[in-house]
């Protein structure tokens, strides 16, 4: 059963999209397949490792961030690469954003080391399967798609070179679901200190995280945060991941203690 707050989130997601993007869509956030796995991969996350949420609240999360930053390029001019290299139109590439999204952490049902890729492995059937039922006109299209939903899956961890916009979307797009809600079950559970709990007494800081037009640039990313630990994070975690992505030239970073005036990173 989903919980209200992923009812919510797909309800979001489904707004957002259209045409192909949309029946894609509709089929992802009901498959049972990939609701086990993401429910899987949050216990393996949080009870058996000590880790933030990596479930389907978080995958919905990344999604909505992808696309949002997606629609915030589009609107500045600034074509994904499947459209600048002719080998898709934006509908395609928000649609291997999304499939990429949605299951670019289900890895964690096998452990963190490797997650990224175990997610690839995982993740590939189901992708086959849904392209083929999404575009059943075009084999060109499927194998496009796949190839770039794998490198969003397997480049979200900034730990292999990634070279398309679309997958620097998603690589950024996780690191900025760090609100202090992803980490309260594991403080919740966690009664001794362990190694990484530096990571979510800082995320636990930070109130939100917001993703709008830039000033000069077309994508700004604003942390606010309670106490200054949630610097941690962002320095440690988010630009990190905005360092490593090809749409690091489109993104202004700046974060700050509410009340205080903000650190500017980027932009």
């Amino acid at each position: 059963m989903k919980s209200q707050k992923e009812i919510a989130l797909d309800r979001v997601i489904l707004d957002m999209a259209s045409g192909r993007e949309k029946k894609l869509a509709s089929i992802l956030l009901v498959d049972p397949e990939i609701q086990a796995l993401q429910e899987y991969a949050n216990s393996v996350s949080i009870r058996r490792l000590g880790f933030n949420d990596h479930g389907p609240v978080h995958m919905r999360k990344v999604a909505i961030n992808a696309l949002l930053m997606a629609d915030l390029l589009a609107k500045a001019g600034v074509k994904l690469s499947l459209e600048a290299e002719e080998g898709g139109s934006p509908e395609d590439s928000r649609s291997g954003i999304l499939a990429a999204a949605l299951l670019h952490d289900v890895g964690m049902s096998v452990g963190r080391q490797n997650h990224e890729l175990n997610s690839g492995i995982l993740a590939m059937p189901i992708v086959s399967r849904v392209l083929a039922e999404v575009y059943p006109e075009s084999i060109e299209k499927q194998v496009i798609l796949r190839s770039l939903v794998l490198e969003c899956i397997e480049g979200h961890m900034a730990t292999q070179r990634i070279h398309s916009l679309e997958a620097g979307l998603i690589l950024v797009a996780d690191g900025c679901d760090m609100e202090k809600g992803r980490s309260r079950i594991p403080m919740l559970l966690n009664n001794e200190p362990r190694a990484g709990d530096i990571h979510q007494y800082s995320a636990a800081s930070i109130d939100r995280v917001e993703i709008g037009k830039g000033d000069k640039l077309p994508i700004r990313i604003s942390v606010k945060m309670s106490e200054s630990v949630g610097f941690f994070q962002v320095e440690e975690v988010l630009l990190q991941k905005v360092a490593m992505s090809p749409a690091k030239g489109f993104v202004e970073l700046e974060a700050g203690v509410e009340g205080e005036e903000p650190r500017r990173y980027l932009g």
